[in-house]
């Protein structure tokens, strides 16, 4: 059976954040072996509300009509909680109204579960969160932490996986947190099928430090996308941080500055991303042994990219390899 997303809908909801799940999760389908077509659907999407069938409002000047109560909640492999404007005392207490407690006791214990925006208030509420890693929307990041402080807040990144508890920064990076939970599931051509037909890119550089509203760049200093595309094609090799920003023409302090102020990670830290993902490719969807990996990858000895891998991940090499390719098998 597909795996069941259920996502809750509550009064003022952003309809862009609703719509989310259902479409990264609704295209997720196995690939055809006999190459005729896409295959069988990997989830099934369905939207429910607190209350019995019925109106939902929207922060927009329309209501959407939710054909599923609460109990739909008791059905879910995964529950999503997208953002609302409407939180009441979820927003300003800390506390679950009672309708929402009577809703969220139907989830059965380990579905997963999932935030988008500031739909990390009703994990946080429920407890879901106490004592993990957890994001939100840049803007609220402060007061989301003061009103939970056993939280242990990250304002800057554009999603946190933590195993069972996933959350998200704002509206868009709801996409980017649904498509790394569909490459968890499936793999990276699923995920990347899927982001080609959403036309989104498969993985964003940095996170969510680059959105908060800085003052403008000098324009003598456009940006350091040269450099970045010089070292994406040479990642197998050795990178200093000095030859990067004579790509740019200037100064390694200079290009420091701009590359952080552009991506919101530091060259060093965006190049590990880089080479990690590139890593999890190719122990994907090549039989190349670990140590061919950690060169191509240019993490240069398999210790490397042991260490780097576990860092990012949480696991080895070999476990990784042995989970996504027994999970999708061989995939173009």
């Amino acid at each position: 059976m597909p795996h069941r997303v259920v996502v809750l809908a509550l009064d003022g909801l952003l309809p862009f954040e609703l719509g989310i799940p259902q479409r990264i999760f609704g295209l997720a389908r196995t690939a055809d072996p006999q190459g005729r077509g896409r295959g069988r659907k990997l989830y099934d999407v369905v939207t429910c509300s607190v209350r019995p069938p019925g109106p939902v409002r929207t922060d927009a000047d329309f209501t959407i009509t939710v054909e599923h109560g609460p109990e739909a909640l008791a059905t879910a492999d995964t529950v999503v909680v997208p953002a609302s404007y409407e939180l009441g005392p979820v927003h300003d207490e800390g506390r679950l109204t009672e309708e929402l407690a009577a809703a969220l006791a139907y989830v059965r214990p380990g579905t997963r579960m999932v935030s988008i925006c500031t739909g990390s208030y009703v994990l946080a509420a429920a407890g879901y969160l106490d004592g993990r890693p957890a994001t939100t929307h840049w803007s609220s990041a402060d007061h989301f932490q003061q009103l939970f402080p056993a939280v242990r807040v990250d304002p800057d990144v554009l999603f946190i996986d933590d195993g069972d508890v996933l959350t998200s920064a704002g509206v868009a990076a709801g996409i980017d947190l649904c498509l790394h939970m569909v490459r968890r599931d499936h793999g990276t051509a699923v995920a990347n099928d899927v982001a080609r037909r959403t036309v989104v890119p498969p993985h964003r550089d940095g996170g969510q430090a680059q959105y908060i509203q800085r003052p403008i760049p000098d324009t003598q200093f456009a940006t350091t996308t040269t450099a970045r595309a010089w070292a994406l094609g040479r990642l197998e090799r050795p990178i200093q941080l000095r030859d990067m920003a004579q790509q740019e023409s200037m100064s390694v302090r200079t290009f420091t500055r701009r590359f952080r102020e552009e991506v919101g990670v530091s060259p060093v830290q965006w190049l590990t991303q880089q080479r990690v993902e590139l890593a999890r490719r190719l122990l994907e969807s090549t039989d190349l042994s670990i140590d061919q990996v950690a060169r191509d990858a240019g993490f240069g000895t398999p210790t490397s990219l042991r260490q780097h891998l576990q860092t990012a991940l949480g696991v080895s090499p070999t476990v990784y390899r042995r989970t996504f390719r027994s999970t999708a098998g061989h995939r173009a």
